[in-house]
């Protein structure tokens, strides 16, 4: 599968997606101007890496900023890995957020309520 990497802007995440490697990770502001579009290639890969995924798989979420329009995208990944969750893959969410940063922490557990999909949320 191709790897996709993205280098993070001021307003847009970094994206690492390597099957190969097991590294699924969001990090930094997300608040990109056409939302739909930038996640667009990130929903497609996880699509096709359902597929046939890993033996685990482990999605990290570093972001310390995100809009709402950007909220709906990551649903949308969450949306994904629960289905593989369901279909009898081992997924772990991992949610990264500041120690002092009680707004994407209560994110974090706003979305592990959402999902059927194990949680780890890890401070920093």
């Amino acid at each position: 599968m191709e790897i996709i990497k993205l280098q993070g802007t001021e307003d847009t995440p970094g994206i690492i997606l390597d099957a190969e490697t097991e590294t699924m990770e969001i990090s930094g502001r997300s608040l990109p101007e056409d939302v739909a579009a930038f996640y667009e290639p990130a929903l497609n890969w996880l699509k096709k890496y359902s597929e046939n995924p890993g033996d685990k798989t482990i999605f990290n979420f570093k972001l310390t900023y995100f809009n709402t329009a950007s909220s709906k995208q990551l649903l949308e990944i969450l949306v994904i890995l629960e289905e593989l969750q369901k279909k009898g893959n081992d997924v772990l969410i991992r949610w990264h957020f500041p120690e002092d940063d009680e707004d994407m922490e209560e994110a974090g557990d706003e979305y592990a309520d959402i999902v059927d999909v194990p949680f780890e949320k890890v401070s920093y």
